[in-house]
């Protein structure tokens, strides 16, 4: 964490007038500075800059804040990279807090992979650059789709060449494990190797910063898939992540709005006609963390989709992920093109202006979810007019309180023919959980999730659809997984702790469960199997068929709870958890606390790396850590799980050692300590 101290004399070291003089024009006018502000279209400088009180204003769209805040929002920089981008300049040099050895060495061992996958990624980019330009097919491919060579060079176009070891020619050593970390690189089961992307043309993913995370690969002659994306790897999650979104962002800022396509081609065709402010989702159903994103770029957002089946059904799932992040100062809306269209094709045939005026037209998002809901239902007779508003219950209850869900809600009372109070009785008899909430087994088809009948002959959709993406890194603990939204296992009752099965209170006095599901070895769930679907993040869910294993959920959720037991943490407690299987988020939320200083769950978000896995499983445990009973001896909870990581990792090696024979004295010696460990442990009341 980097010192308060240090940003205020940071903050009176550098000058404001000369960080945003890198980026905007500014003139005198009286005290201020003024000039056309950087954050929204305007044509008449309302963007002022006080040399004096040192900080920017807007009085257009109310942008406001210091050097640093200004290099956060123009440049897309996390904090500490702002800080230290002004510090450089200033000569000065950002103190870094007293950490341990092994903190230092975590640290400098992240910062070490990041590096070598951006120097793999940034390398192979340059190969397919070059490759395009030695290749005529690709090149008559883009300009038959009508992209000049301008647009191309803005997104960064590639070409991958046809060759299955092409990129033998840029790394000598094929064999580094990097090339398949980075998803260049595939090794199949015989480790024979060769180019993921081959006969594609690239295109390079980057992240808010304009960091090189990834590709997508569009085949452009006969082939299966026709999109092809860079796998998930430690910088890029396409569930997070949006194409276009750098490279759009000025064009967002001047138009105020920003619209969702859903390819690659698609956004690099409006742009080639003068529509820049598209992005598009990487192959996958929007999921909350890209209507976030959007919403941090402008407050109005255009989903285009194509007007058929398929089309409408991903625009209901976005829709879905909409829901939990509605706000009354924001406007989403859906735009449905022609069946025979998709964006590219549209804006090429029609023009630009034809384009502009359908989003103009584009439908509210309260219209579509009404129409939407009304068209799967028969609404002239009173069980169609139940069912529907039976369908409506967990979308509205995904909606945060707030003028805007009042509306909607009053509404639906109209279109199922009901009063207000009639409406607000109903929903108050039988509360609804928000949509994507775990249901009982038996609700659902296995895996859980609230289903949505389907009218149009589609499966039925169970809760958020977002791809299957799965959480890497977290393996299954013997096939059987909790998630980590409500704490309860299949059968249990959701919101009532955790349940050990239905009605069975579990974990209480030292920390074993107790009923039918022993926490016992592995902490697995007994009660019954099978992968919950996500739920809005903010009511203590998780989007997506992310699932992890109970004991480092369990260790999670009791340090979020009680976060004042990483004060007492050494090195030696960080190498227990080292021994336990699947604990790498635990100790990386143990070293963020220590680093950072933060004690409660909203600061731990705030300091995470927003990217990252522990980011995605704090905000998943964060209602329902609020929602829990204090328990009353935390540091014993604690000391017992250890004391369990401590006892399993031995008996592993005990029983590894016993296998080999004992047949040397060092062997024998360390089987001798390790059963005189477990003595201990038994004896401290593990069983």
């Amino acid at each position: 964490m980097i010192p308060e101290s240090f940003i205020q004399e940071l903050l009176a070291r550098v000058d404001v007038v000369d960080v945003v003089g890198r980026y905007v024009q500014l003139r005198k006018g009286g005290a201020n500075l003024l000039g056309l502000c950087p954050f929204h279209n305007e044509k008449s400088p309302s963007f002022t800059v006080s040399p004096t009180k040192q900080f920017y204003h807007c009085f257009g769209c109310g942008a406001h804040g210091s050097a640093i805040t200004f290099l956060m929002e123009h440049t897309g920089a996390s904090f500490p990279e702002a800080v230290r981008t002004l510090a450089a300049s200033a000569g000065m040099t950002v103190p870094e807090e007293n950490r341990s050895p092994r903190q230092q060495q975590e640290t400098a061992r992240r910062k070490a992979e990041e590096s070598r996958h951006t120097q793999v990624l940034d390398a192979a980019q340059a190969h397919y650059l070059k490759q395009l330009r030695a290749s005529p097919a690709a090149i008559r491919y883009l300009k038959q789709r009508g992209l000049t060579g301008e647009i191309a060079a803005h997104f960064g176009l590639g070409w991958s060449g046809t060759d299955r070891h092409g990129l033998s020619q840029v790394f000598p050593n094929y064999e580094d494990p990097t090339l398949v970390e980075s998803g260049l690189v595939i090794e199949s089961e015989d480790g024979r190797r060769y180019d993921r992307f081959r006969e594609r043309i690239m295109f390079p993913i980057r992240n808010a910063r304009g960091s090189l995370i990834g590709f997508g690969g569009r085949i452009i002659g006969k082939g299966e898939p026709k999109y092809l994306n860079s796998p998930e790897t430690p910088l890029f999650s396409k569930g997070q992540e949006l194409y276009g979104l750098w490279e759009a962002r000025q064009a967002i800022r001047q138009e105020g709005q920003v619209i969702v396509v859903e390819g690659y081609m698609d956004v690099v065709g409006l742009a080639q006609q003068g529509i820049a402010n598209a992005v598009a989702t990487l192959g996958t159903a929007t999921t909350p963390d890209h209507v976030k994103k959007l919403l941090r770029t402008s407050d109005k957002v255009i989903f285009s989709f194509d007007g058929d089946g398929a089309g409408r059904r991903a625009a209901w799932r976005a829709l879905q992920a909409c829901l939990p992040v509605l706000r009354d100062d924001i406007a989403i809306r859906f735009l449905f093109l022609p069946s025979e269209h998709d964006p590219d094709s549209y804006v090429r045939e029609l023009g630009p202006q034809a384009f502009r005026a359908c989003l103009g037209e584009a439908v509210a998002l309260s219209r579509f979810l009404l129409d939407e809901l009304a068209s799967r239902h028969n609404m002239d007779e009173a069980e169609g007019r139940a069912s529907c508003l039976h369908e409506a219950k967990p979308l509205l209850a995904s909606i945060p309180e707030c003028a805007l869900r009042v509306q909607i809600e009053r509404e639906m009372a109209k279109l199922v023919q009901l009063t207000p109070e009639e409406m607000a009785q109903v929903l108050a008899q039988q509360p609804a959980k928000p949509f994507g909430a775990p249901v009982r087994p038996g609700a659902a088809e296995a895996g859980g999730g609230a289903a949505v009948a389907s009218h149009d002959g589609a499966p039925p959709e169970a809760g958020y659809d977002f791809g299957g993406h799965d959480f890497h890194d977290i393996p299954a603990d013997d096939g059987e997984y909790t998630d980590y939204g409500q704490f309860s296992a299949p059968g249990g009752d959701p919101g009532g702790g955790w349940n050990a099965g239905a009605g069975q209170q579990g974990w209480k006095g030292k920390g074993d469960w107790k009923g039918k599901n022993d926490w016992k070895g592995k902490s697995d769930w007994k009660g019954g199997k099978g992968n919950w679907k996500g739920r809005r993040d903010d009511v203590g869910g998780f989007e997506g068929r992310r699932t992890m294993p109970s004991l480092a959920k369990r260790l999670l959720s009791l340090l979020l709870a009680h976060p004042e037991l990483v004060d007492s943490m050494g090195d030696q407690q960080l190498e227990v958890i080292d021994h336990g299987p699947h604990l790498g988020l635990v100790r990386d939320l143990i070293m963020l606390a220590q680093t950072s200083g933060a004690r409660h769950v909203g600061a731990l978000l705030e300091a995470a790396d927003p990217d990252s896995d522990l980011a995605t499983v704090l905000k998943g445990l964060r209602v329902d850590i609020l929602s829990q009973e204090d328990l009353p001896d935390p540091q014993t909870e604690w000391d017992d799980a250890l004391r369990r990581i401590e006892f399993d990792a031995a008996k592993a090696e005990v029983a590894k050692l016993a296998a080999a024979g004992l047949a040397t004295e060092e062997a024998r010696k360390r089987y001798l300590e390790l059963s005189s460990r477990m003595l201990v442990l038994k004896g401290a009341g593990i069983r």
